[in-house]
């Protein structure tokens, strides 16, 4: 085949097509054609039979037409010689034959027309002789009309012409049978070429419908098929037809379309998967932000909600267990605010390097199995607000998990709420402690303003009663009344004198550690003790009123050392434990504690007390085994540290 037809359904379609027409055309000129070929064979078959009759018409008349009139006789004799040499070269005749020589019709017809002039012709026009009448003859048949023997001549001709005739009338009977042979034959090539035409036809209409089912029809309802398919949204199907005709090439750019668009309709879908998961993740982050600003908006602002934050930065980033701790004023250690670890703490959180989680002010991955053998991984996230830092929020990572820069950036936006709300918290508190203060300041000036000076009044009255008692007086029991009316006048001054020092102890923005290193400084002054701090506070926050009262009861403690203990050296120890737990001891090497009517009067252990049952603490005074006396207080705060 052709490549133009192998690569061209059309022009395969196209010559089929031809094909038809062309046969269709052959079946129509064929039959115009023989249609001409045979106009007139009728005729000419008629008129070939018509010699027949016309033979034997002569012959007829010869045997039977001697009793008519003579001139009649003679007359239709010529007629019928003349009628059949007009038929013998009838155009009806020669129209039907060629010029081709060897031609059998044509033979035939020679023949036949040889035969009339060479035999038949002459015998007649001899026996038209003898019957015509002498003026209408030539001369040479006149000169045979003439003869004697002319009837016998006649019955001589009239014999020899009927022994010829037969044999005339066979050759006419060829020729005729040759005309309808000819006439068959022609009819019969006519009905070949229909029936071949017809055949030709079917077979190229039956190639036609075969090649249409086969190249058009099954190709476009595979096409059709995988359009419809397409139309649905899979992409996936292909069609088996991909030849190199017309619908091959659509096929084959059916397939190109189709694997473009499964990797177009692929890349949108991935593409609206990862446009998902950012909303996802937006509306993630905007309901763990809406939260974090809800819970650290509350008022009052309590640990819980810490701890509800925790869980909720757990459940948003799927990440492990978190902890939130705020660094101390020294900036080395730091206090857990919350966590949501159920059993046990970090290892970091086991030791005092706190300073390793606290970092550098920056977001740090920590991989706890370098540095403590552990299997955690600690993000820890600074807790900054304008470069200040407040502490960390340390969140534990799975190992098989990668952190996302979004989730770092949440993480990160969620510590800023949590620097803010601390910041918030801590300006609160000082805020708090100030306007404690100023009350305090207030009631201080007018204790001094009203009960010092009254109490300074009594006792001048008091040493005015002693000095105007009489040598008499003073031995008699009015003398010790008078003595324990100074004492309890001086005890009360004293007292009011430690009241109105505590109302005006000031514990500015630097916290506890740095108000207890300036108590210390100013009993060493005041004294000269040795005192020795150990201050691990570090990992409790206390609020403003719990400070004044731990700090206020050091000082309690420490003026009573300094006062009855007779001691050289003192230790004041503060800690914080793993339950949260706060144990305040001040320890000295004194002469220890008096008996118990003088530790009432002496001590105020009262006040002590009072100061832990505002703690809801309890505080112990002991002697120390090492001789001397042990203060201590335990009570644990508000802002309880979860385990």
């Amino acid at each position: 085949m052709p490549p133009v037809l192998e690569k061209s359904l059309l022009a395969r379609l196209g010559l089929a097509m031809a094909t038809i027409t062309i046969l269709a055309f052959i079946g129509m000129l064929s039959s115009v054609i023989i249609a001409e070929t045979t106009q007139g064979v009728a005729g000419a078959i008629n008129q070939a039979g018509s010699l027949r009759m016309q033979s034997y018409r002569i012959a007829t008349d010869l045997v039977y037409g001697t009793d008519m009139e003579a001139t009649r006789y003679w007359r239709r004799t010529n007629a019928l010689v003349k009628e059949f040499e007009q038929r013998l070269k009838s155009p009806r005749l020669a129209g039907v034959l060629t010029d081709t020589a060897g031609d059998e019709l044509n033979d035939a017809y020679l023949d036949v027309r040889k035969q009339w002039q060479r035999k038949i012709k002459p015998v007649l026009r001899v026996y038209v002789s003898i019957v015509a009448p002498k003026g209408d003859l030539d001369e040479p048949l006149r000169a045979i009309a003439d003869d004697p023997l002319a009837d016998a001549s006649r019955r001589h001709i009239r014999q020899r012409y009927l022994r010829m005739v037969d044999g005339f009338v066979a050759d006419i009977d060829d020729f005729v049978k040759l005309l309808e042979e000819d006439a068959e034959s022609k009819i019969q090539r006519l009905r070949l070429i229909q029936v071949i035409s017809l055949f030709l036809t079917v077979a190229v209409v039956f190639v036609t419908m075969f090649l249409m089912h086969n190249r058009v029809l099954v190709p476009l309802r595979d096409l059709l098929s995988c359009a419809g398919a397409a139309r649905r949204g899979d992409f996936s199907v292909r069609t088996r037809h991909a030849g190199d005709d017309e619908l091959g090439r659509l096929g084959r750019a059916f397939n190109v379309m189709a694997e473009d668009l499964s990797k177009m309709y692929a890349d949108l879908e991935a593409r609206v998967r990862e446009k998902t998961a950012d909303l996802e993740r937006s509306n993630r982050s905007l309901e763990l932000l809406y939260n974090t600003t809800r819970r650290l908006t509350e008022v009052p602002l309590v640990d819980s909600a810490y701890n509800a934050l925790l869980r909720d930065i757990e459940q948003s980033l799927g990440v492990g267990p978190s902890t939130i701790c705020l660094s101390a004023q020294d900036g080395t250690s730091a206090t857990r605010l919350a966590t949501t670890r159920v059993h046990g703490v970090p290892k970091t959180c086991e030791t005092s390097d706190c300073q390793y989680c606290l970092g550098d002010g920056a977001t740090r991955l920590l991989d706890l199995a370098e540095r403590y053998g552990s299997g955690e991984r600690v993000l820890a996230v600074p807790i900054k607000e304008n470069e200040q830092q407040y502490g960390v929020l340390l969140v534990e990572i799975p190992r098989d998990m990668q952190l996302s820069g979004w989730q770092r950036r949440l993480l990160e936006a969620v510590a800023d709420h949590i620097a803010i709300a601390v910041n918030l918290t801590r300006r609160t508190t000082q805020d708090r402690r100030l306007a404690l203060l100023e009350e305090r300041n207030v009631i201080a000036r007018e204790l001094h303003d009203s009960l010092a000076q009254s109490l300074s009044y009594l006792k001048i009255q008091a040493s005015r009663l002693d000095a105007a008692l009489t040598e008499q007086e003073k031995s008699t029991g009015a003398r010790r009344v008078v003595t324990e009316l100074r004492e309890g006048i001086a005890s009360a001054y004293r007292q009011l004198r430690e009241l109105l020092t505590t109302f005006r102890l000031q514990m500015d923005g630097r916290g506890l550690s740095a108000a207890l290193d300036d108590a210390i400084s100013e009993f060493r002054e005041r004294s000269d003790l040795t005192i020795h701090l150990d201050n691990r506070i570090g990992g409790c926050q206390l609020t403003a009123n719990e400070e004044i009262h731990v700090l206020q009861l050091i000082r309690e403690a420490l003026s009573n050392v300094v006062r009855h203990a007779q001691a050289d050296a003192v230790q004041v120890s503060l800690a914080c434990d793993q339950d949260g737990k706060v144990v305040a001891t001040v320890e000295d090497d004194g002469v220890g504690l008096p008996p118990g009517a003088e530790r009432r009067h002496h001590y105020g252990l009262a006040i002590m007390n009072e100061r832990a049952d505002s703690l809801g603490g309890t505080v112990v005074m002991e002697p120390s085994p090492e001789g001397g006396t042990r203060v201590e207080l335990t009570f644990i705060p508000v802002h309880r540290s979860p385990a």
